[in-house]
């Protein structure tokens, strides 16, 4: 563990790093380089901050769970779901996945990859007023 020196003392760092921690690394970089069509369609809007100046990242590590997009100033979290989604079983681990970033103060908002790819514009509208929630 990290020590930090404080005052001619020295204390124990009690930071946890939770943000794309290295046993993901591999997994992160598989799923940016297999993007679906949605997900590249939301980054080409998102990257280089073009979205209200705000910073997103692709596929970062939050935790266990890896997020399709976060944008670290507002907190948010943005999940794009496709018909893998529709089972039973992926709607609980989607449940346990937003229960646990909720519990570290970020907020989750989901759009299926049809709605991405027919409105555009209405999801970027909506990512736009959540992060200034």
């Amino acid at each position: 563990m990290a020590r930090q020196r404080r005052g001619g003392s020295t204390h124990k760092a009690t930071t946890m790093i939770i943000h794309n921690i290295q046993p993901l690394k591999l997994r992160r970089k598989e799923l940016r380089a297999a993007m679906t069509p949605a997900e590249i369609r939301l980054w080409q809007a998102l990257k280089h901050s073009q979205l209200d100046h705000l910073k997103f990242r692709r596929q970062p590590s939050i935790g266990p769970f890896i997020a399709d997009f976060y944008c670290p100033a507002a907190k948010l979290v943005i999940e794009l779901d496709g018909s893998v989604h529709d089972s039973e079983t992926a709607q609980q681990q989607d449940a346990e996945r937003t229960a646990y970033l909720v519990s570290l103060g970020l907020r989750v908002v989901r759009f299926e990859n049809r709605e991405v790819m027919a409105n555009l514009e209405g999801v970027l509208c909506e990512i736009k007023r959540q992060a200034r929630a």
